[in-house]
Parts: structure tokens; C-alpha cells; sequence
């Protein structure tokens, strides 16, 4: 299983200095990519625009969107968006999409909601072809266009999305019994449409070293949109470097090909000692 690490981008007063160095230091290893978030209405940065500052201060990481809210885009002007940081890349963009959990990011962007799941499945059908187009560039370095991931819950309607139209599958988080859950009903989707191979699985956890109360907060305020059940995903902070070890050989036994860990402290502390324990594995 490869371990990726997502960059600070999405917790508030991290600065440009930081993102960048912490994309840098990534990029020196042993994490196989960089990930960002997605939120409109949140003192985050915009997911694309860092992707494109990542890929010239890396050289070997893959990008990811871990994901991006697609119905919040244009479908063309996400796709120049994506081919532009393949191309800027060298073809290291790895393009995770969802519709979003948050009504306030369509809110403040003006997007009804309603209809927000079609608006994702179009896109899904509609991006190859429009990266495929003579007329259009700049053209992505990856035959094809960049391996798209479906995320979201783990609904029949995302598991279809991806499995008609995606490469792959990326997991909300949570327990490994429930990836393991969710990779065997995104297994299921592949086949039943008679597609060959298997598709990509990923994972994704927070952690924060150290720093607990701090990461807590963090989360609490980030997903405090979900009520009650933000006590349930800050129970879920890996914050030792035993429980870390630990969720990534679960994750592995239930058949990751990849997990992203999330930071919920932004300090540059936090991803070396993290490296550590990654290069320990």
C-alpha cells in the first residue's frame, strides 16, 4: 500500500511559505503523493490553484484532488484546469471528484443543489472527451487524461458513478471495517459492469502528533456541519505513532491501494515526524 500525505491547505492561518515547504519536504520522500481538500465557505485555499504551486515545487509526488466538488465547476473549466497541472506536472494528477457534503459551498457559490449528483455523472462522462479533443488545450501528459476517483459516501449511486466512469475509488475515512465494506461494494460495481482489472482504492485518515487538543479543534470546526456525529470523527484522530502503524495495516489487510493522511495541526513538525513513522514501515 502507498501512504500519501495531504497538504496543510485546508486548515485556516496556514501560509503560502508553508504549503509550499511542506510540499517540498513530501516530495524528498517516502510519501507517493500530495493531496488537497475541497471548501468554498472556509478559510482554506482553493484546491486546483495549489495543485498547480505543488506541481512546480515537486518533482516525483503524485497530485491529488482528494477531491474536488465537481458540480461546483464548470465541466470544461475543470478540465483545462486539471490538463494544465498534468501538463505543469509531467502527468503526476490524480483527479478525485465529488458532489460535496456541505450545502454552504453551493450556497455561497451560487449553486442550487438540487440535481447536484447528475450535474457529477455528466462530468464523469463528459471529461476524456473534452481532454481527448484536437481543439483543446494544453493536452494532459497522461494518455487519457489524468485517473479519476470517485468519492462521497458510500452510496449505489457513487459506486455506479465510478465504476461506469472513474478509475477508482476514494473512501471518506473512518474504521477499516467500513473500507473494507466499501472497497468490496465498489468491487462489486466494477464487475457487475464487466469492466476488467479492479479498480483503484484509496483510503484517508487525520492525524495530528503531539498537538491533540489542537487537531481536535480543528476538526470540530471543520466538520461541525455534521451535529453530533463530528464527536465520532474526532474520535478517529490518529495521534500516536502506534495508532497510525496500526490503521495503516488495517487499511492495507482490507485491500488499500492507497492511503492519504490528512493533517489537522499545520506545523511542519507534524509531517517529519510523520515521515518517520512512515519510513519505519
Amino acid at each position: 500500500m502507498r501512504v500519501g500525505v495531504a497538504l496543510p491547505s485546508a486548515i485556516p492561518g496556514a501560509g503560502p511559505d508553508l504549503v509550499l515547504e511542506w510540499a517540498r519536504r513530501a516530495d524528498a520522500g517516502p510519501f507517493s503523493s500530495v493531496a488537497v481538500l475541497d471548501r468554498v465557505n472556509y478559510d482554506s485555499y482553493e484546491p486546483l490553484t495549489t495543485l498547480a504551486a505543488a506541481a512546480v515545487a515537486t518533482s516525483r509526488v503524485r497530485l491529488v484532488t482528494a477531491i474536488v466538488i465537481g458540480p461546483l465547476r464548470s465541466t470544461a473549466l475543470l478540465a483545462k484546469q486539471a490538463a494544465g497541472i498534468d501538463a505543469l506536472s509531467g502527468g503526476r494528477l490524480t483527479l478525485g471528484l465529488a458532489v460535496g457534503a456541505r450545502k454552504d459551498d453551493y450556497d455561497v457559490a451560487g449553486v442550487d443543489t438540487r440535481g447536484r449528483g447528475e450535474r457529477l455523472t455528466r462530468q464523469l462522462a463528459e471529461l476524456r472527451a473534452i481532454w481527448e479533443d484536437q481543439r483543446f488545450g494544453p493536452r494532459p501528459v497522461q494518455p487519457g487524461g489524468p485517473p479519476i476517483l470517485v468519492g462521497g459516501t458510500a452510496s449505489d449511486q457513487a459506486f455506479a458513478r465510478m465504476a461506469r466512469y472513474a478509475d477508482g475509488y476514494v473512501h471518506g475515512g473512518g474504521p477499516p471495517r467500513a473500507f473494507e465494506n466499501a472497497a468490496a461494494r465498489a468491487r462489486a460495481a466494477w464487475s457487475d459492469l464487466g469492466r476488467p482489472g479492479r479498480p483503484q482504492l484509496w483510503g484517508q485518515g487525520y492525524f495530528a502528533l503531539g498537538r491533540v487538543d489542537e487537531g481536535r479543534a480543528y476538526m470540530r470546526d471543520y466538520y461541525a456541519f455534521t451535529g453530533p456525529f463530528v464527536d465520532r470523527l474526532v474520535e478517529g484522530l490518529l495521534t500516536t505513532p502506534q495508532t497510525i502503524i496500526q490503521y495503516l495495516r488495517a487499511y492495507e489487510a482490507a485491500g488499500c491501494d492507497e492511503m492519504l493522511l490528512i493533517p489537522a495541526v499545520a506545523d511542519l513538525e507534524q509531517l517529519d515526524r510523520l515521515a518517520e513513522v512512515v519510513s519505519a514501515l
